[in-house]
């Protein structure tokens, strides 16, 4: 993956034009940021990506043309239809022979689905994804201005000593300190899609911590103190 985002880079340079890689996860984003390749921007359909292309620039400024668009998948008959999952709709797309760099986010909305993909599989996609788990859909192209963002997840609240990552790790997740520090340990926490400085690193309000293998949760800050004397921090559990 880094000599390939390397080579678009010189490709970009070389040519004068933007160059844009696959689908990359928020471990692989934040690899391309160690990489400094600049300049570079993000593209992954909607605001709140967490999949996102890279676009290698030759120069800051330089105009580039999205290569992802976006497709609906909604049943053909809705009354019909099964409560699908994230899982379900990818479970059918790959079973299509599509590599998973070329799919990115899919959005969840009752019985409808909002993939973001490459152009150069959005035709196919759209001929050959007829039925996911038990249930016929329809694919068609979608404008994703008109998707509604999905609404957060609730706030909730922690009981934590102190604001560090590794405290806050395992109170969300209700892991050991010591479970906590070896996910820190295997480098499997980013902090804004970037490697964590460490376990004793605060947190920071609005921080998005992402943690593989458990999932990601916002950290909103610190609302006070427990009877106990240990501190009540505000989270949304993604």
């Amino acid at each position: 993956m880094k000599k390939r985002l390397t080579e678009l880079a010189r490709r970009a340079q070389k040519r004068g034009e933007a160059a844009s890689s696959g689908f990359l996860t928020p471990a692989e984003q934040a690899e391309l940021t160690r990489l400094r390749l600049e300049p570079f921007a993000f593209d992954g359909g909607w605001e709140g990506a967490e999949r996102r292309c890279a676009v290698l620039l030759p120069w800051e400024g330089c105009e580039w043309e999205s290569r992802v668009v976006c497709l609906e998948i909604a049943p053909a008959n809705a009354k019909f239809a099964e409560a699908l999952t994230h899982r379900d709709y990818l479970g059918a797309l790959m079973a299509l022979g599509i590599k998973r760099e070329t799919l990115g986010d899919i959005l969840v909305q009752g019985k409808t689905a909002y993939l973001f993909c490459l152009d150069s599989v959005a035709e196919y996609i759209a001929a050959q994804l007829g039925e996911v788990r038990r249930t016929t859909v329809r694919v068609k192209p979608a404008d994703p201005a008109a998707i509604e963002p999905p609404e957060p997840p609730r706030e909730t609240s922690v009981n934590v000593s102190s604001p560090r990552l590794d405290a806050l790790a395992a109170a969300v997740y209700r892991l050991s300190r010591a479970e906590a520090q070896r996910l820190f340990e295997r480098e499997l926490v980013l902090v804004n899609s970037l490697p964590a400085r460490g376990p004793g690193a605060e947190a920071r309000e609005g921080d998005m911590v992402s943690v593989r293998g458990h999932g990601r949760f916002a950290y909103l800050g610190i609302e006070g103190e427990t009877r106990k004397g240990r501190l009540k921090a505000r989270v949304r559990v993604y």
